[in-house]
């Protein structure tokens, strides 16, 4: 598989000697949280793709199919965290084709970690791997060097703290689905609301022993732009004609031209 193309690194190298900077990184924002409940865990994240200081998307999907019981969730370089997890996801069912068996949240994440760390941090993709599988409810999280962790919460990507001070507030042993949920949620709308490269809503991700992932596309929408105190159409005639003139700067001319002689000859 052709990987990434480092052929301008000897001439950035040359034009720090003469005095250029170096091609700055483009700072990325996202809020990405995972949370693990009593016989399954949840992933969440906001929907606000950034470009710099832009908002290029507005209602982005962040959560990512890895296999019909993992998904994850992205945060770093949109692109990559949409390539790397495609190409683990085409991995992942060779993988399970192959050994006639579903794929394990450990496989995944060990495939992701691989991938990542050969490329050294310069794919930026930032995951929370999340899932079910015969061992039972997985969360694990992995940096764009390859580095993972392991925890009963996650959270990751510029909103990150935000999230994780709702995380570590209201976190207990054995919740249920539904407290999960609103605590992802409640996470994430945190990264929306304290941070400037996460926004608009809130997709969810439930997966539970058992039963196959469920996704909540747009669980919370919290941005709906409200309408206006008043209305700015003004009715026909509101602005006074001052003076009006029409000029034909077009004529248009026809004239026919008709050929004599003899009819062409055309073979029988």
């Amino acid at each position: 598989m052709p990987g990434l193309s480092f052929d301008n690194y000897q001439r950035n190298a040359y034009l720090t000697t003469k005095g250029y900077g170096t091609p700055k990184a483009t700072s990325t924002g996202t809020t990405i949280v995972g949370c693990k409940f009593k016989g399954g865990v949840v992933i969440a994240a906001d929907t606000r793709a950034t470009a710099g200081p832009i908002v290029a998307d507005k209602n982005c999907e962040k959560l990512h199919r890895l296999a019909p019981k993992i998904w994850c969730a992205g945060a770093g370089t949109a692109a990559d965290t949409e390539m790397v997890t495609q190409l683990i996801a085409s991995n992942l069912e060779l993988h399970a084709l192959s050994q006639d068996r579903q794929p394990r949240v450990i496989t995944a994440l060990t495939m992701l970690k691989q991938h990542l760390f050969k490329y050294q941090g310069h794919l930026g993709a930032y995951l929370i791997v999340a899932g079910v599988d015969p061992t039972g409810a997985h969360l694990l999280s992995v940096q764009a060097h390859g580095s993972t962790d392991i925890g009963k919460y996650q959270s990751l990507g510029s909103g990150s703290l935000a999230a994780m001070a709702v995380l570590e507030t209201h976190f207990k042993e054995d919740m249920t689905k539904e407290e999960a949920m609103k605590l992802c949620a409640d996470a994430i709308e945190s990264g929306i609301w304290n941070d400037l490269g996460s926004g608009s809503n809130v997709d969810l991700c439930v997966m539970e022993v058992g039963k196959d992932a469920e996704l909540h596309r747009n669980y919370l929408t919290p941005n709906v732009r409200s309408e206006k105190a008043r209305s700015y159409k003004f009715a026909r005639g509101t602005t006074a004609v001052l003076r009006e003139s029409v000029r034909e700067i077009l004529d248009v001319e026809e004239t026919v031209i008709t050929f004599g002689g003899d009819a062409m000859e055309v073979d029988a």
